[in-house]
């Protein structure tokens, strides 16, 4: 079977873009069933989730018709054809869902506390899931991110942009699309006025180091790939800003 093993398991784009070249290869040509699931999960040593996302993915963009129980059945083949991802799902975030009869405000100002208090829920686990999945491309920014956040520290900055871009890299490192579609969210703007006030009145002359020896921390349990270990030092990262912040309060 002309499949090669997965190097970087965790996006299914990649096992998408692999299946296409193949179709576009005539391995698999129009009115063939590409292997099942299993098999191709087994081959690509990669979970039947994933797999599951390619083929959806393939069908999105019309290339094969999913039919359950009854195979992926190849329906044309294209000699150019764009990158999965720049096609499947491109406007799933242009317009909320009118059936809903909700309003989603994408530039709503977050309260200081109630941002600090989701990234404590997700960061840590996204740390956790890096250390096992960062590919070594992945962990290099990682680490230019940490130097960026040295340097910021350095300069005295205000803004901390090498801070806010070292949590979005282990975020988009961790395997899972959704925790670096939040955190990027959440950290990829300049932080609102509210947490800029919240920072310039309450944030100790230390803070800044102190952070950046935290990070160092989970950059080292990142590297030796201890999921347990970057996992407690994101957690308790977080937990020292909050306290932090807690404490200027009072």
């Amino acid at each position: 079977m002309p499949i090669r093993k997965m190097e970087n398991p965790r996006l299914y784009r990649q096992i998408a873009d692999q299946l296409i070249t193949l179709i576009n290869n005539n391995e698999f040509p129009p009115g063939s069933r590409l292997p099942a699931e299993r098999e191709l999960a087994e081959q690509l040593q990669v979970s039947r989730a994933s797999v599951r996302e390619a083929l959806i993915a393939l069908e999105v963009i019309g290339l094969v018709d999913v039919k359950v129980g009854n195979g992926v059945i190849v329906k044309a083949r294209a000699s150019t054809q764009e990158p999965v991802m720049m096609q499947a799902g491109r406007d799933q975030w242009s317009e909320p869902d009118d059936e809903l009869g909700i309003k989603l405000d994408f530039s709503t100002e977050l309260p200081p506390f109630s941002l600090l208090q989701a990234r404590r829920l997700i960061e840590p686990e996204a740390a956790a899931l890096a250390a096992v999945h960062a590919s070594e491309e992945e962990l290099a920014l990682i680490r230019a991110a940490y130097r960026q956040n040295c340097e910021d520290n350095r300069a005295q900055s205000r803004t901390h942009p090498g801070d806010r871009l070292f949590h979005i890299r282990i975020a988009q490192a961790s395997g899972n699309p959704a925790y670096g579609f939040i955190i990027g969210h959440l950290l990829g703007h300049r932080y609102g006025s509210m947490f800029r006030m919240l920072q310039a009145h309450y944030t100790p002359g230390d803070m800044p180091l102190a952070s950046e020896t935290e990070h160092l921390t989970i950059l080292s349990a990142l590297e030796k790939r201890d999921g347990k270990a970057a996992r407690a030092a994101m957690k308790q990262h977080i937990d020292r800003v909050i306290a932090t912040f807690e404490r200027a309060q009072e």
